[in-house]
């Protein structure tokens, strides 16, 4: 299993090496954006990634969930390319759309790939927390080093010399992909026509009950972790903090990445003293963000909420994936990953229009108001999904089952 994961872990390493994350929005600040501004654009390419998400999930299972991830990591280098080369608002924001088409096509995909190979390779999914974890702590292992490394570039040349550095990772990673051997679970049986493969997933998607709770969770938590990334910085930007800080900061956001991902199956999401514990450390976090009280707390709650969050939507993961067969795990996960955009579209408008208004802490109210309810869906999910060890995904669900 380790060595068939390898060429993944590398890929995924050589793609979250992402040298312009953590200078990102001052460099944006410096062409023109505005809190508003910044609002506008994570909208916009929250607008587009639904778009793309399930098409991009229906190719993984009906094409190759390989070459989906291929051409994801084309879209980062174009992006990192394309966000350098901008000197105002219009052009960056093409580069925010193309950073969408990455985020549509990974997301889901790199979940069922790892889910796939787990099953393929010891026959159940008992694994798979720990193995998305280590995934997951890969990124975040380059994420963190990145930000590092990012933030001293662009300390010592400018944030903009970072994206152009940015591009060749993106484009190695994508030789590391074509080294992976692919699962074929989604293969084991005819391919349906499309139309019924469609259908298929999108009734898995609407009408299974014991997935609704699930799927909320998914969105709530995918939300909540996009909004602390996207809008955490400008807590920083408000405090008036140097440009040198934002490089620790960064690292220790994405460590959550890699923490959490370690810690993952380890926390039983199914008892109500560690579900508890969650609820009152997600919202307390969100509770802070509401006052001022400086850089360093500010800094400790994004990492406490950001870190709960990677835990609690892992779990979200393993219960959406045991119910749902492979031969449309990659269109269901990514259809989440759709709801998850379409969701966050209007809540980053909001943050963007009240941050603007009020200021970064009157918008905190809204990140607490959506840990409050992830909250209240892990509890639902958790006692009408449970925790299903050791199952096939054949076993659990069949095509008859998801009609």
């Amino acid at each position: 299993m380790r060595r068939r994961l390898l060429p993944l872990h590398v890929a995924v390493a050589l793609q979250g090496f992402l040298l312009w994350v953590p200078v990102e929005k001052p460099f944006m600040t410096e062409i023109g954006f505005d809190a508003a501004a910044v609002g506008v654009m994570a909208a916009a390419y929250a607008a587009v990634v639904p778009v793309i998400e399930i098409p991009s999930g229906i190719l993984a299972d009906r094409w190759s969930r390989r070459g989906v991830l291929v051409v994801a990591s084309t879209a980062l280098a174009l992006c990192s390319l394309v966000g350098g080369l901008s000197h105002g608002v219009p052009v960056y924001v093409v580069s925010a759309l193309i950073l969408g088409l990455y985020f549509a096509m990974y997301s889901g995909t790199m979940d069922s790939i790892v889910y796939d190979t787990v099953l393929e390779e010891t026959g159940d999914s008992a694994d798979f927390e720990t193995r998305i974890g280590r995934v997951r702590a890969t990124e975040s292992v380059a994420l963190v080093t990145g930000a590092l490394a990012g933030g001293l570039v662009a300390d010592l040349t400018s944030p903009r010399l970072t994206y152009f550095l940015t591009v060749p990772f993106a484009a190695v990673s994508i030789v590391a992909y074509l080294r992976f051997r692919e699962p074929t679970l989604h293969r084991s049986e005819e391919p349906a026509p499309l139309r019924q493969h469609l259908a298929l997933t999108l009734r898995a998607l609407t009408r299974r009950r014991d997935l609704v709770p699930v799927i909320a969770l998914g969105v709530l938590t995918a939300l909540l972790l996009q909004s602390v990334f996207e809008f955490g910085p400008l807590w920083l930007v408000a405090l008036a903090v140097p440009a040198a800080a934002f490089g620790p900061y960064w690292a220790a956001l994405m460590s959550t990445f890699g923490i959490g991902g370690l810690v993952a199956g380890r926390i039983p999401l199914d008892r109500p003293m560690p579900v508890g514990a969650v609820m009152v450390l997600t919202t307390g976090s969100g509770l802070a963000l509401t006052m001022n009280p400086g850089a360093v707390v500010v800094t400790l709650a994004q990492v406490v909420l950001a870190l709960l969050l990677v835990v609690v939507g892992i779990h979200a993961t393993r219960l959406l994936h045991d119910r749902v067969p492979s031969t449309i795990r990659a269109g269901v996960a990514s259809g989440v990953g759709a709801l998850s955009w379409l969701a966050f579209l209007p809540f980053a408008l909001a943050m963007g229009l009240v941050s603007d208004a009020h200021g970064v802490q009157a918008a905190g109210w809204l990140l607490t108001g959506a840990t409050a309810i992830t909250g209240l869906l892990l509890v639902v999910s958790t006692s009408l999904a449970g925790r299903t060890r050791g199952g096939t995904a054949s076993a659990l669900v069949t095509e008859r089952g998801v009609r």
